[in-house]
Order: structure tokens, then sequence, then C-alpha cells
């Protein structure tokens, strides 16, 4: 039984899956089913959310003692999720009274706070708890059960599947998470990528702290490592090409200070008003270092040299051939800080630090400088 339900991506028509909030939703329905009626259901159906039924089989459904099991398959369609084909096993038991929901083998636990659970609870979120309460309320009005139940979910393949998630990172070991809004995988969104940065954010700050760092890769967290080690104790986030989002989120969280520190080839985009940095949504390195030499009295053949250059590390070696990668830098950076002021509107003070693999450290924004001096004074 397969989820027919398309979105376009561009020239491409890609299958949507179905969450494992919704696979922890349905099993636990055909648990409920197969405990209060004795017969196990041959079908599940939910009404997903984001409004959209999902219809599958269940891959077993029995009595295990006084507790009845019920399996669904993970299906996430044409996304790249690596949960897709795991099985989510719902346990329902009967208690003396109200539904009880809890996380068991392969499920994570949550670690440190600022996440959509509490430390010590299984990370079945929110929006997945409610599915499963009404899936179990739905069974039990239609079956005339007014007694409680007890509902573990759990996932066989979890605790290795988890290893290749951004759990361990955000405090959630053991497993993996219970997660969905909506009930619906929808294939390449980038709201699950966006989603994780927030909870980090929100991780660090609900720590009290109001400075943070965000580095868009993992080459800024080396160049930060390395190149400034008094910053440890500032908690730092990497955010990817989604650094419009993770300065909104910031701002969202309360944050006093943020100091983003990336690569030239991600940052000088910014220079450009370009926030989310990836090359399908605008590559205009070349122009806007182009620019900028012109700008610093570049000549025509400089201009055009830069214009052929396919790397920004490209660019910065005819910059300084030319003896112009100083200059071009530092008008890049004030650029950068007047996109950062922007974006922050006053309620955070932001700054920037850029630098090259080649080159090292290209510079930083006014603003970076004086956080970076404040930082570095005594408590």
């Amino acid at each position: 039984m397969s989820f027919e339900h398309y979105i376009r991506s561009g020239s491409r028509r890609l299958r949507c899956g179905y969450t494992t909030g919704s696979c922890a939703a349905l099993a636990a329905a055909g648990a409920a089913e197969l405990l209060l009626s004795g017969t196990a259901p041959e079908t599940l159906a939910l009404l997903t959310p984001g409004g959209l039924r999902v219809d599958t089989e269940p891959v077993f459904c029995r009595m295990e003692g006084k507790r009845a099991l019920c399996a669904v398959r993970k299906d996430a369609g044409d996304d790249p999720d690596v949960t897709n084909g795991i099985l989510i096993v719902a346990a329902v038991s009967k208690c003396d009274d109200g539904i009880t929901i809890d996380g068991g083998e392969g499920i994570g636990r949550i670690t440190r706070p600022g996440l959509d659970r509490a430390v010590g609870e299984a990370a079945i979120n929110s929006v997945p708890r409610r599915m499963i309460r009404s899936a179990l309320e739905t069974v039990c009005d239609e079956l005339g059960f007014a007694g409680g139940l007890k509902v573990v979910i759990s996932a066989p393949e979890g605790r290795e599947i988890a290893k290749k998630t951004f759990n361990p990172m955000l405090g959630i070991e053991g497993g993996i998470s219970i997660l969905g809004t909506s009930g619906i995988v929808e294939p390449m969104s980038e709201q699950a990528i966006v989603e994780t940065i927030a909870l980090e954010i929100r991780q660090k700050a609900a720590s009290g702290s109001k400075r943070l760092i965000l580095c868009p890769g993992n080459y800024g967290l080396d160049f930060l490592r390395e190149g400034l080690p008094e910053l440890e104790p500032i908690p730092r986030v990497k955010c990817s090409n989604y650094i419009g989002d993770a300065l909104d989120l910031a701002l969202l969280e309360g944050m006093k200070e943020v100091l983003l520190i990336g690569h030239v080839g991600k940052l000088v985009k910014l220079a450009g008003g370009i926030m989310n940095t990836h090359s399908r949504m605008a590559d205009c390195r070349r122009e806007l270092f182009c620019a900028h030499a012109a700008l610093c009295g570049a000549d025509r053949e400089t201009c055009e040299s830069l214009m052929r250059q396919v790397t920004s590390d490209g660019c910065l070696e005819v910059l300084n051939d030319s003896e112009l990668c100083k200059p071009v830098t530092e008008s890049l950076l004030r650029e950068i800080q007047k996109v950062l002021e922007r974006r922050s509107g006053g309620a955070c003070r932001m700054g920037a630090v850029m630098f090259s693999n080649v080159y090292g450290l290209l510079g930083k924004t006014a603003e970076a400088e004086a956080l970076l001096r404040e930082w570095r004074e005594p408590a």
C-alpha cells in the first residue's frame, strides 16, 4: 500500500512520505484495536495534522502476554531520510486511568534542556504525542472502552540509526526521536535542517547565555578552535547555508550578541544580501569581488580576471597580485556589517569574522572587533 501524494521540485515530481509521528500513531491505534477487540486490523488509517490521509498495513500485530504489539514501517517517500524503512512499534496495555505515552528501546531520551520535551523524557515530540493520544481515544470511543491505556513506542533499529542523526549533538541519547508537525515528510524539505538549528539555538538560550557564535560549516568551527581558542566558553551552533534563518532564530531566542565566523566563500555572499548561501539559491561571489574591487580602484584587466574565477580563493589570488586584497576584503566586511545590522533591526549586536583556508584570517567587521575585545575581557 503506497502513500500517493506528490510535490513538485523544479521539473521533478517527488512522492511524499509520512513521519515517525504518524507511524507511532498508526501503530498505537492498531495495537489498541487488537487489545480491546481481540481482532488484529488488516489495515490502518490516519488523518494527519496536515490534512492528508495515510493508509497502510501493519508489519505485524500480535499479543504478547497482556499487551498488544503493532508495527508500522516508516515510508519517507522520495526524501533521503535515514529513518526510511525502519519499524516503529507500539506496545499497548491497560492501566487504571488516562493515556500514558512513553518511549522504549531505540527511542532517545532527553539529556539537555531547551528541547521540545523535558530532561529525562522520551524524545517523542508534542505533535506526535497528540496524534498518538487522539488515535487511542478514537479506538476507545469506537469500542466503548472507558479504562486507561499505556503505550510504549519503540524502534528496534533506533539506537544505530540515531548515530547518523543530529540527536547525539542535541543531547538526545539512546535512539531516534519521534517527530513531525504535519505528519507528512516532504521530499528534499529544508524544514528539518532549520528545525535542528532552531533546537540547538534554543538549547544555548536555555543555558542562560545571551552570546552566540554561528558557523556555516566545519571550516568555521575548525578556525574557531584553532585560531580563537579563548572563545571556547561561548556557545556555538553550525548553521549550514541557513545564515538568515539562524540569525532570526537567535533574535527569537533573545540572544543579544552574535558573532558569525565563516569561510569567505559563504560570507562574501552576505555582502550582496544573500542570506541562504547555497549555490542553487545564488552564487554572486565573483560579481561581488569584482564590484568591490572596482570601488577600490581595480582596473578593467583585474575586473575581467576576477570574473573568470570559479572559486573565492581564486579571486583572492587575483586581488593579492593586484595588491588589492586588504582594501577589497575591508570593503566587503563593511557591507556585511550593514546587512547584519539591517537583519537585527537594532535588537542584537552582530558581527562577522571572515577567513580563507589558503590565506587565513581576512578580517573582521567593526562590531566583531568590539565583541571579541569584550568577550576576551575577564568576567
